[in-house]
């Protein structure tokens, strides 16, 4: 592990429980198993015969939902099923943040930072041909990725924009029945030992640079929200400036924005933490849940706010 930040891994010695830190290190080292979700727009359970060669095994909690071995990672990705779009490789952390916005079939939705598409096609598929998603990406290049994958899975009811999010509450206020922002961040949950590059960008710099973005998307998706709407915000970071930090920052503007508890099909996983580096966070913060990584699951950080 000495490969990875020491800064970094001190910094995850104060978040992550005692109990629970060295399964959290040994994550970042572990060969990680490949999951994916059979793609109800194109097919169904039949489709799994196809893959019998690599044995998949379901996992509990979750519908659609499957993972195979890590050295049968190549074997999925090339296999028909993949290529012809029936199923979608992508991790369960993912997954879970689609399945806290519980949206609903004919709702309008949002998905603030949309590439590649993985969460845009998983709601879509929730709210049916009668819904409407609108998935928004900024970078030209990620945005032509998330076309691609949005015609190669098929959906009729995602419709793509290439715009800043930071701007779509105000050319969108109070349309969305809900939102997920999974907001870009320092990716802290993707770094692997065999990878240096995963980490070689990383300092605290890079952190706050992250914190000043999302405080600005948590703000305008906020406005998009129609009253009674339901706001999901989520990363793949550990870090608690941008995750609780953000949280707490939109409460604090925005007085009808509530928590609401979060009940995920996992064991492992991690109340928010209510005070990081002498600041106080709302005590309603404890409704937020941050996904402890395993050989399986990546690290992800998952809050639901309602707009009253």
């Amino acid at each position: 592990m000495s490969n990875l930040p020491s800064e970094f891994l001190d910094r995850l010695g104060q978040i992550i429980p005692a109990g629970e830190f060295e399964l959290v290190k040994e994550s970042f080292s572990s060969p990680k198993k490949v999951s994916f979700r059979i793609n109800r727009l194109k097919a169904g359970d039949e489709v799994l015969e196809e893959l019998r060669s690599l044995h998949p095994k379901s996992f509990d909690g979750l519908d659609g939902v499957y993972f195979v071995d890590s050295d049968k990672k190549e074997a999925l990705s090339k296999s028909r099923a993949f290529v012809e779009g029936k199923i979608y490789i992508q991790n369960i952390s993912s997954i879970l943040a689609v399945e806290a916005l519980e949206a609903k079939s004919g709702e309008k939705i949002l998905d603030l930072a949309a590439s590649p598409g993985g969460k845009t096609l998983l709601i879509a598929q929730k709210v049916g041909a009668s819904g409407w998603v609108s998935a928004v990406e900024p970078k030209k290049d990620r945005f032509f990725r998330l076309k691609r994958n949005i015609q190669l899975f098929g959906s009729n009811t995602i419709h793509t924009y290439n715009k800043d999010g930071r701007a779509i509450g105000k050319i969108c206020p109070l349309m969305f029945d809900r939102v997920l922002l999974d907001a870009p961040c320092s990716s802290e949950s993707k770094f692997h030992i065999q990878n240096p590059k995963s980490f070689s960008y990383w300092s605290l710099r890079k952190i706050k640079e992250s914190q000043k973005l999302q405080k600005r998307l948590i703000l305008s998706a906020w406005k998009s929200l129609k009253k009674g709407g339901v706001l999901v915000y989520s990363t793949c970071s550990f870090a608690p400036e941008e995750n609780e930090e953000v949280v707490n920052f939109l409460l604090q503007k925005e007085p009808t924005a509530k928590l609401s508890k979060i009940n995920l099909p996992l064991k492992r996983v991690q109340s928010g933490l209510l005070s990081w580096n002498k600041r106080s966070f709302d005590n309603s913060l404890q409704k937020c849940v941050r996904v402890l990584p395993d050989s399986l699951i990546d690290g992800f950080f998952i809050a639901k706010i309602e707009k009253g």
